[in-house]
């Protein structure tokens, strides 16, 4: 495999992105730990898999969008390796097939670690892993894929937010109280203003395909405010939380995050096109960070 292949697949797979996935396993395992029951075994292959599920996700994306025309040459990200042609749709079809048992496989195993003697709770983690690779390719794969009604948003609160974190604190504490699903919503929040900040980027070349994402469907100044509320509501939601759990004032310190939160804020709503492209990625290292300081605060709070 040549370097120029290679580098078509890294970014095929979308690395910026994946800061997401480490995000809410990071939270989901802290709050185990808080109630005394971490396997790190049990910690790296819920990321594993997590990790493997997001690359499907963007492979899927990838591939998806080419097919049906979302990707042309009028788009304003980054280029897509299936539309731009640096990789076959056989070849991206094949890697959704080798990526989808990588992270069944991984999810597996992780379920035998997890549940060795409880095959009730094994079959039902299953299922929801099933669903969730399922839900990841039919996003923008096949026909009437949910992504481009606008229920994208949903999915990746869903998924990277509430199932990922309470999944990984269920997974280790073999419990669920209810107020984890607070941490857990921030960072399903969060997520989705990553993809709000892609779809806004994307907003007049969705259009025109017949891509009907949240932004297309409230329009450009809206989709700003609606980016504002999910970053409010992310930073709320872990406020709550900590004020429910509380124990040091350490643990609010992710709110001195307020500030690159709120400047990612204006830039979605001032900036388009091309110039969005860098606050994507500001907006996943920002969730990375948050993520990371909310950690620590639990952790000595």
């Amino acid at each position: 495999m040549s370097k120029t292949t290679i580098k078509s697949w890294i970014i095929a797979a979308r690395l910026r992105t994946l800061p997401l996935a480490f995000s809410s396993i990071l939270v989901g395992s802290v709050l185990a730990w808080n109630d005394g029951a971490t396997d790190l075994r049990v910690v790296g292959l819920t990321l594993l898999t997590a990790i493997l599920l997001q690359i499907l996700s963007n492979f899927a994306n990838d591939y998806g969008d080419a097919v049906s025309g979302v990707d042309s040459d009028q788009r304003k990200g980054p280029d897509r390796m299936v539309q731009s042609g640096a990789i076959t749709k056989a070849a991206m079809r094949n890697a959704l097939i080798v990526s989808s048992v990588l992270t069944l496989i991984s999810g597996i195993l992780l379920l035998f670690l997890a549940f060795p003697d409880n095959w009730q709770l094994m079959l039902i983690f299953f299922g929801v892993g099933l669903l969730a690779i399922a839900a990841s390719i039919k996003y923008t794969v096949g026909k009437n894929p949910y992504g481009y009604a606008g229920f994208g948003d949903v999915f990746v609160f869903v998924f990277f937010g509430l199932v990922a974190v309470a999944g990984t604190y269920f997974l280790q504490t073999k419990s669920f109280e209810w107020n984890i699903l607070l941490p857990a919503a921030s960072l399903g929040f969060f997520a989705v203003g990553v993809l709000n900040v892609n779809n806004i980027r994307d907003i007049e070349t969705d259009l025109a395909s017949g891509k009907y994402s949240i932004p297309v469907r409230i329009g450009r100044e809206k989709a700003g405010i609606y980016h504002a509320l999910l970053i409010s509501a992310g930073l709320l939601t872990s406020i709550v939380f900590v004020l429910l759990n509380y124990g040091h004032a350490f643990q609010l310190a992710f709110i001195l995050l307020g500030g690159l939160f709120l400047k990612n804020i204006r830039a979605v709503q001032s900036k388009t096109g091309h110039e969005l492209d860098p606050h994507l990625k500001q907006m996943a290292i920002a969730t990375l960070l948050f993520s990371a300081v909310f950690s620590v605060g639990q952790f000595f709070g």
